[in-house]
């Protein structure tokens, strides 16, 4: 999927990180509906919270192209909270 990555941010308003595809077309990811997706601890959300706010494109491309278990899995056991 080719994507304009200037154009990827978060959207406070909508809850949404919104993505620009070259043809001009948007995706829009529903930031709430992929939490409640996925059944996450405290510090698998706080993983996803900090890509949203700080790298909006990583976390378009965990979710389209990724896959956001494996990823939170192997990102929330290096903390040590989970099992």
């Amino acid at each position: 999927m080719k994507y304009d990555a200037r154009v990827c941010k978060f959207n406070m308003d909508t809850g949404c990180v919104e993505l620009l595809l070259r043809d001009g077309r948007m995706i829009s990811i529903d930031c709430t509906g992929v939490e409640d997706a996925l059944d996450m601890t405290m510090s698998q959300k706080s993983e996803l919270d900090y890509l949203i706010y700080n790298d909006p494109l990583a976390y378009a491309e965990l979710i389209l192209n990724e896959d956001p278990k494996e990823y939170l899995r192997k990102a929330a056991g290096s903390h040590g909270l989970e099992d």
